[in-house]
């Protein structure tokens, strides 16, 4: 990459940086305006448009950067769990890890997911569907079930995740830990639901062959 090109690049990078970092509990992203973030970014409006069309496209870039960081981080966990350690445990202190570093893209996941704009909650519902595609391979893998059971758990566990981390992001660490606890107890809770409800269709699938010879 030349020099040029490098320059390119972090300028966009500063642009994606500055957007998030004036995100809050407070303020939304559609409350952002092209002017505030290029004077964050320290450039002048009208080169804002040598690195993306529009704000929307500044906004679909943080919105698949987010779910990225997410689906990385949660790889890198089920390679620490690949060395030993509970599976759930690790993968829930690993999104409260991802919450706590970056409040802000998480909450840019939670308000654009059913925000006004249609590009947006598209965005932002296929980031979720890349979460639940990975976790229902994992659960595929290590738990020999077929791909309609770990489908429905991984998504299940998503959905709950998701909720649990919209609470974590307003509330302390001593009631993030409670949070953590409570959370790890529902996701064990569907993962054994999850089995008991496999060995049972199993076992009516094998009485009912039985009674067909």
């Amino acid at each position: 990459m030349g020099v040029r090109a490098q320059q390119k690049e972090r300028t966009r990078r500063s642009l994606i940086e500055a957007a998030f970092s004036q995100l809050s509990a407070e303020r939304s992203f559609a409350s952002l305006s092209l002017r505030e973030v290029a004077r964050e970014a320290g450039i002048a409006p009208t080169s804002f448009y040598r690195h993306f069309r529009d704000v929307d496209e500044l906004g679909l870039t943080m919105v698949d950067e987010s779910g990225l960081m997410l689906r990385q981080l949660m790889r890198q966990a089920r390679q620490r769990i690949a060395k030993g350690g509970s599976v759930i445990r690790t993968s829930v202190s690993t999104f409260m890890e991802f919450i706590g570093n970056n409040p802000n893209a998480f909450r840019l996941l939670l308000r654009e997911r059913s925000g006004t704009s249609a590009a947006f909650r598209a965005a932002v519902a296929r980031e979720i569907q890349h979460f639940i595609a990975e976790l229902a391979d994992y659960l595929e893998l290590e738990n020999r079930m077929p791909r309609s059971f770990t489908e429905a758990q991984a998504e299940a566990m998503v959905i709950i995740v998701f909720n649990a981390g919209a609470e974590a992001l307003d509330i302390d660490v001593a009631q993030r830990r409670q949070l953590e606890e409570r959370l790890v107890l529902q996701l064990r809770m569907i993962s054994k639901g999850a089995y008991y409800w496999y060995r049972r269709e199993q076992e009516r699938l094998a009485v009912t062959l039985a009674s067909n010879d």
